[in-house]
């Protein structure tokens, strides 16, 4: 939405937020290490804690409540779609957005006076840190310029490289190999579990900037519990590919559109384990990817048109909440959200009100996705197998065409050689 608006991205840090919480019920302590307080003839007392404590497992919440009431005193409502987001209109052009995470706060808006206020507003109630323009945030490295935002996690995909002793490996051009399928107990054991769920949590990590890793990562994580050697082999496969762009991120920017469309595909019995499919979606507004999922369904599909149609249902859930959430922003037109397919028989199923012996066990997300045709909130469309951008997210493919949709869904690499 910045990008699009071309707005300046302010951050904001509160300094020991856990402590500012009010507790709402008796909470008592032992006395900490080093200080002892026992009355004359009585048992060792406890403290009755005024305030909450890191630590304490009411404490997010006890803060959370806390900054919320304090942002809506100041006149900001918070968002129903999402409770992490504020904003609030002086005039009907005049806005100011306020995007919370634990102590980490990013403010964003035109109204440049009611952005000043609000950062005084922030300083008299808690110790508040302005930490100016948005740069760095939760790992993840953030360019602004007029052109666009571009995000990035450069340093936390090298720091990775260098803690498994694979900065000077050789780069490769695809995160798996295509023509291999992993099995669950196949091979020899990998000798440290703990070594690997390390390592895949932390690509999980890197999949916020980089939807070119979910797919992988996402089959690589279904293998925690039990990791054997080819297991860690494709981890290994992922790094590498990692290392040929470590910077590579995403760019946002104005392309003239604020509309919202959606991609959706399925790689029907994919995994050789279960036989189960894999779902896989995209989300764009304006043209700038804002949302993506790789994940394996969770039932056996009895056909390819009921595995893509289970994915429609999915990426339909996902568009529905985003409008949601742009329309109480007031940031959106009220537009019809457009979602592609490459499969025509999931296509037919949506718009033919008949069911037969192959859907009716699906009947739910028929009904579902058909209401949301009739209420001419979603329009379907078909689209080419070599313009499904969502493929990316349901099967390994090889080095051109990763290159391909990663361009199409704006993928940006700042530290490229001009």
């Amino acid at each position: 939405m910045a990008a699009i608006r071309q707005w300046p991205l302010h951050q904001l840090d509160i300094k020991n937020a856990f402590l500012h919480g009010d507790l709402e019920e008796e909470i008592y302590m032992e006395q900490p290490p080093g200080f002892s307080c026992v009355a004359q003839g009585e048992s060792k007392l406890v403290c009755k804690l005024r305030r909450s404590l890191y630590g304490l497992k009411q404490s997010p919440r006890a803060w959370f409540g806390k900054f919320s009431h304090v942002v809506q005193q100041f006149g900001l409502k918070r968002c129903e779609a999402d409770h992490s987001v504020f904003y609030g209109y002086s005039t009907p052009d005049k806005c100011v957005y306020l995007m919370v995470y634990v102590d980490d706060i990013v403010i964003t808006g035109n109204d440049v006076a009611r952005i000043a206020q609000l950062k005084d507003h922030l300083f008299n109630h808690f110790q508040t840190k302005d930490l100016g323009r948005l740069k760095y945030f939760l790992g993840i490295e953030v360019a602004q310029s007029k052109e666009g935002v571009i995000i990035s996690q450069r340093k936390y995909a090298l720091d990775i490289l260098e803690e498994t002793g694979l900065t000077d490996c050789k780069p490769i051009d695809s995160p798996m190999d295509s023509n291999k399928k992993l099995m669950k107990d196949h091979g020899e054991p990998f000798s440290d579990p703990e070594r690997y769920r390390r390592l895949v949590g932390k690509l999980i990590y890197l999949t916020i900037t980089r939807p070119d890793l979910s797919y992988p990562v996402g089959v690589v994580s279904q293998f925690m519990q039990n990791p054997h050697i080819d297991h860690w082999n494709a981890v290994v496969r992922i790094l590498r590919y990692v290392k040929g762009n470590p910077g590579h991120g995403l760019l946002y920017e104005n392309k003239g559109s604020t509309e919202l469309e959606g991609y959706c595909d399925a790689d029907w019995a994919g995994c050789p384990n279960d036989r189960r499919s894999t779902t896989g979606y995209c989300v764009l507004l304006g043209g700038n990817l804002v949302s993506w999922k790789s994940k394996k369904q969770s039932v056996v599909a009895r056909s390819s048109a009921e595995a893509e149609y289970r994915s429609m249902a999915i990426a339909t859930c996902e568009l529905i909440w985003i409008k949601q959430l742009l329309q109480e922003l007031k940031f959106c037109e009220n537009k019809p959200m457009k979602l592609y397919c490459d499969n025509q028989a999931a296509l037919h199923i949506a718009s033919n009100p008949v069911f037969h012996e192959r859907t009716k066990h699906i009947e739910i997300d028929c009904h579902f996705i058909r209401e949301k045709l009739l209420s001419k909130d979603l329009i379907t469309e078909f689209v080419n197998s070599n313009e499904q951008f969502a493929d990316i997210f349901t099967k390994s493919l090889r080095g051109p065409r990763i290159q391909f949709i990663c361009s199409k869904l704006g993928a940006y690499d700042l530290y490229a050689p001009a």
